[in-house]
């Protein structure tokens, strides 16, 4: 298991390796995402949250999931452009990971062993929310029905913890 999340990576949507240590020093919110979910509604949040605070070092990165009643079938293509036309996410998303279980992708399972939930290690539904502090260690969760605007005060103290 790695240390830090810095230490590990991930393929993007649209193909290519994203090393985390090109995040180090920033505060990540990682969510799993799907276009086809109650929650989906939460991209406009969650880009907003990027639009908002990006500039003094929040990156947040979206990584769709079909595990949780297969509310994201379509291919990286299809949830690009999905999130593109209808919620203007700009903000980095990653190829379609599993996030629960042996293939559970090795972000995630960093994740929730620093951060178990209600559920233990296992994330509980689409749009479970992750917030990493600058030392890429020190992570908090957020459940799947926090609306990413709730998450701010949170956001901002953990902006405050040094220069990004």
């Amino acid at each position: 298991m790695a240390d830090s999340i810095f230490a590990l990576s991930a393929r993007a949507n649209h193909g290519g390796e994203v090393s985390f240590r090109d995040f180090e020093g920033k505060v990540l919110l990682v969510a799993n995402t799907a276009s086809r979910c109650g929650f989906t509604q939460q991209y406009q949040g969650l880009e907003q949250l990027h639009r908002t605070y990006g500039n003094r070092g929040l990156v947040v990165l979206g990584f769709p999931c079909d595990q949780f009643a297969h509310q994201e079938p379509g291919d990286d293509e299809e949830i690009a452009r999905f999130c593109q036309v209808n919620y203007g996410v700009t903000f980095p998303l990653m190829s379609k990971v599993e996030v629960n279980g042996p293939g559970a992708h090795p972000v995630f399972r960093f994740l929730k062993a620093q951060a178990p939930g209600f559920l233990g290690q296992r994330v509980k539904w689409n749009f479970t929310k992750f917030l990493v502090q600058r030392d890429g260690r020190t992570v908090k969760r957020f459940a799947p029905y926090a609306k990413p605007e709730k998450l701010e005060r949170d956001i901002r103290a953990a902006l405050g913890s040094g220069q990004g």
